[in-house]
């Protein structure tokens, strides 16, 4: 650096250079000729505020000529020689620099000098002023500068320099938990952000429940309150809602299961905070109502998150959800207030449609639809077919769901064919000279005359009895029967075919048109093809119902067919006849064996007797005219043999039905 110019002080008395006499006014000023860069190694040094200031004492001593240190960035001071015990010490100085400088002008002998130095820390922390201090809290003092430091529950912030409280933080997720400001119920802590959160599982709702003891600054400016300390309550999907003043919110039911609360208080003011105990409620479900027909457990009269609820129907219905069908219900009240299933219906069950009565039907004596309790009436189609041993069959829709009978019988009894009732009273009259049935009258005559001609007793809507000379030879032919006519030219006849011919075992078959010898065991079952469809006109014969050792009782009987009825004549008009019972030694006209299989009948006096054509025709009991429903008809015989010529001797031998009723009932249950 150069110096442009020196100013020496002028009541500083000029002597020789030499001269040690006067230093008093000893300073002058020394102006650069460029400004000084100032820098981290050069700096200025200030001045002393006021006069009189005391000098703080140092040392420097022996030195030649001159000594000079910055005071700005273009002055220096300067002291002279032979001055002892210089004192020169700066507070804010952190460089010196020394100028030693002599020349040949003064040829004594000088020692120099010696000059001990101390740098002395600057004390950043000494500030007595509390809004000045460079901490808020902890000041470290460090050579050359300071740190800052917080109490423990503070954090520095960013600044370095301002501690915070560390307050809130973490979650609570307990189910009830107290919360308090800072410090409460002492005045809260100034410059607070603490935020308390407060998570619960989904399902519970949190209530706030303040204490009395509430105080938070308040301030009014233009209608606005809680400007600069406040509590912030904040539920999710709701508004935020700030707290202040002396008045305590007291119970704050949020409805949700996580909170937000902020606590805030700037650098000014007092508060003396708050405290509150948090209490959790499950979360509620609608009453699920009523189920008709049907109950709701457990039965509470609120239902609160994770209960549960099962419906049962009362006997007789079932769980509907929509169209579908469920064995069992359960919903539970979920954690957003609704219960996971809606209520299923308890729908009335039913036994579906009832099972058809072959040849009878049934009809709802209470109930319908096929519904729970509906009762139905069984009956057969009468007066055609009956029941065994009833009239009619009731059931009921169990709640099983199947129709039961009143006495828990589940099989509906079969209808079985009305036998041995015609439609038309009659008397008198004779098939050989005898006189023609009406229609009706005799019903379960049947009629074939394809391959020879012969007649048939209706027995059942599937059977029919007839001689075995009359099928036999014919088991594997397609025969045809005729019933339900009086006239064997009839175009309408109900027609039915043979689907098997039975013949007792012990019948001495012979060839087709061959010469029969023995007619003992004469008798054949036909089972029809279809059954065969009963009415007015076509009607079964009864079978009889026990064992008789005579077998007209003493009485009159009838034969029916189709026969001769004049000499060499057959009739196209189905003839009958009443006749009775002989004794075989009454009846001896052809030479041929005669058993305890077979019976003798006919009438001497009439002339009435069955001939050729009415074979395997009935001859039954009672006497035609004379039936009832207590004396239905029988087929006590079958007509078999007799005298080559019709009309001889007014008899001939029937088959004694009685004695195969036990090969009949079970040929027809076998087949």
């Amino acid at each position: 650096m150069e110096t442009e110019k020196i100013i020496i002080h002028p009541n500083y008395q000029r002597v020789g250079r030499d001269s040690p006499s006067n230093y008093d006014n000893d300073i002058a000023l020394i102006k650069m000729s460029t400004r000084v860069p100032l820098g981290p190694h050069i700096r200025p040094v200030c001045l002393p505020k006021k006069k009189n200031e005391p000098v703080e004492e140092g040392t420097i001593s022996d030195f030649q000529h001159l000594i000079f240190y910055f005071i700005s960035n273009v002055l220096a001071r300067s002291f002279l020689s032979n001055v002892n015990n210089i004192t020169l010490i700066s507070k804010v100085i952190h460089r010196l620099q020394l100028v030693f400088l002599t020349d040949n002008s003064n040829h004594q002998s000088h020692l120099g000098f010696t000059a001990f130095y101390q740098a002395v820390d600057i004390d950043e922390c000494s500030s007595s002023s509390v809004e000045n201090a460079p901490c808020s809290q902890i000041c470290l003092n460090t050579l050359g500068s300071y740190l800052c430091a917080c109490h423990h529950g503070y954090m520095l912030r960013a600044d370095q320099r301002t501690c915070v409280l560390e307050c809130g933080g973490g979650v609570h997720s307990e189910l009830e938990g107290t919360i308090s400001s800072p410090g409460f119920p002492d005045m809260s802590p100034l410059d607070l952000d603490c935020v308390y959160t407060i998570s619960v599982q989904p399902g519970f709702m949190i209530t706030l429940n303040f204490s009395q003891n509430f105080h938070i600054e308040q301030v009014y400016n233009q209608g606005q309150t809680c400007l600069f300390h406040w509590l912030q309550v904040s539920v999710q999907g709701k508004k935020p809602q700030k707290y202040c003043g002396r008045k305590s919110p007291e119970v704050l039911n949020t409805g949700a299961h996580f909170v937000q609360l902020e606590y805030h208080t700037d650098r000014y003011g007092q508060s003396q905070g708050w405290s509150l105990h948090y209490t959790t409620q499950r979360v509620q479900c609608p009453h699920p109502g009523i189920i008709g027909n049907g109950s709701i457990t457990p039965n509470f009269a609120q239902y609160l998150y994770r209960d549960y609820i099962h419906v049962r129907c009362k006997p007789g219905y079932k769980l509907m959800m929509g169209e579908k069908e469920i064995s069992s219900f359960k919903s539970i009240c979920q954690s957003n207030g609704k219960w996971h299933l809606t209520l299923p219906e308890c729908k009335i069950i039913d036994c579906g449609a009832p099972k058809l009565l072959l040849n009878g039907d049934f009809q709802f004596i209470s109930g319908e639809n096929n519904e729970y309790l509906s009762v139905i009436e069984y009956h057969c189609n009468e007066p055609y077919y009956r029941f065994k041993d009833t009239a009619k069959v009731t059931y009921r829709c169990a709640v099983e769901r199947k129709w039961t009978e009143v006495n828990n019988n589940d099989i509906i009894p079969p209808c079985y064919p009305e036998c041995g009732m015609n439609t038309e009273l009659s008397v008198g009259g004779r098939v050989f000279g005898g006189m023609p049935a009406r229609p009706g009258q005799i019903p379960w005559q049947l009629l074939h005359k394809t391959h020879t001609r012969g007649g048939a007793s209706l027995i059942s809507d599937y059977w029919a009895l007839t001689a075995a000379h009359v099928v036999d030879g014919l088991e594997n032919i397609n025969m045809t029967w005729l019933g339900g006519i009086i006239n064997a030219r009839n175009k309408n006849p109900v027609m039915m075919e043979a689907e098997k011919i039975i013949i007792h075992p012990n019948y001495q078959k012979v060839s087709f048109r061959g010469h029969q010898t023995n007619y003992d065991n004469d008798i054949a079952l036909i089972k029809m093809s279809a059954r065969v469809p009963l009415g007015p006109n076509i009607r079964p014969v009864c079978l009889p119902n026990k064992t008789r050792e005579s077998v007209m009782e003493g009485t009159m009987g009838t034969v029916s067919g189709f026969g001769g009825f004049k000499e060499g004549l057959t009739s196209e008009i189905l003839q009958y006849g009443h006749i009775q019972e002989y004794s075989s030694k009454q009846c001896v006209f052809e030479d041929l064996p005669v058993t305890d299989n077979m019976f003798c009948a006919g009438d001497d006096v009439k002339h009435v007797d069955s001939c050729q054509g009415d074979s395997g025709g009935p001859l039954f009991f009672p006497m035609l005219g004379h039936g009832t429903k207590e004396q239905r008809y029988e087929v006590r015989g079958i007509v078999s043999w007799g005298p080559v010529r019709c009309g001889q001797v007014s008899k001939a031998y029937y088959t004694k039905v009685q004695n195969y009723l036990g090969w009949i009932e079970e040929t027809m249950t076998n087949n």
